[in-house]
């Protein structure tokens, strides 16, 4: 049974959703710039049909999911490190090291990875740049590295529970029947973190979708559909930055869908 206190939040969240929604059928006013009560669908239709929003919400998914996988990469071999190969004594440690970015300021790491990846200049340039000779600069590259960083610890915790979960005897019985190292990560292992992948990847992708801090400061020129709902909202034009919240809240909704049927909840 659900207690007064979520019941409540439950309905504020809700409700809140529920009014910025409606406000997306709103139209503005030209003379006073404020919403009326006058319903349109204008505000809709300027959102999803417009070919350069339409553009803008794929690069957001593609970087989302970029951010995403790369998590994904890095947390597989750290994660069956920790919980196959550590010693017992070191794997709390290695985990809250691991999780200690999350106590630090999202601007402090942010621009932490903005001196890493500064480009040659004037001032010499960031890290890469004077140990390497080179950097990627500011883009697409530098915001993916950026959003990965920022999100991997909520990657790493479902990943290294799902390793923690598997019992030992499947990855003895694999070799026994004489599978390899690979052939057990693919038909044994990898099968069963399905679930919490999915779950961390609930995250890692929903955080880096409805980013816009980390692209302004990292991304150069690249644009997120965040940073339109910003710009648009401070126009002022609270109409038509609600519809194009519902890019985002609509592409979540399928993606917890699918999520849901890899089994992500059972692991969150």
């Amino acid at each position: 049974m659900v207690s007064g206190p979520v019941l409540w939040l439950v309905v504020v969240y809700l409700g809140s959703l529920a009014l910025l929604i409606t406000s997306a059928f709103f139209r503005l006013d030209d003379f006073t710039g404020k919403s009326t009560s006058e319903w349109t669908l204008a505000n809709l239709d300027e959102a999803f049909t417009t070919g350069a929003y339409r553009t803008l919400v794929v690069r957001s998914v593609l970087i989302a999911a970029a951010a995403t996988a790369t998590c994904i990469a890095v947390a597989l071999p750290v994660a069956f490190y920790i919980s196959r190969l550590a010693r017992p004594w070191a794997k709390r440690g290695l985990v809250v090291a691991l999780t200690i970015p999350l106590w630090a300021g999202y601007l402090v790491k942010a621009y932490a990875l903005r001196a890493i990846f500064e480009p040659g200049g004037a001032n010499g340039g960031g890290f890469l740049n004077s140990v390497f000779g080179g950097s990627p600069g500011f883009g697409y590259t530098a915001t993916i590295v950026t959003l990965a960083y920022l999100w991997f610890p909520y990657m790493l915790l479902p990943v290294y529970t799902g390793f923690e979960r598997l019992p030992d005897s499947l990855l003895d019985a694999s070799g026994d029947l004489g599978a390899g190292t690979l052939r057990t990560f693919r038909s044994v292992i990898f099968p069963l973190l399905i679930p919490s992948i999915a779950a961390g990847s609930i995250f890692t992708f929903s955080l880096s979708l409805g980013d816009y801090i980390t692209v302004k400061v990292v991304g150069g020129t690249t644009q997120m559909i965040g940073n339109i709902i910003e710009r648009t909202l401070l126009a002022p034009n609270q109409p038509l930055a609600a519809a194009f919240t519902l890019w985002p809240i609509s592409i979540m909704v399928v993606y917890l869908v699918v999520m849901s049927r890899l089994g992500a909840f059972k692991n969150l």
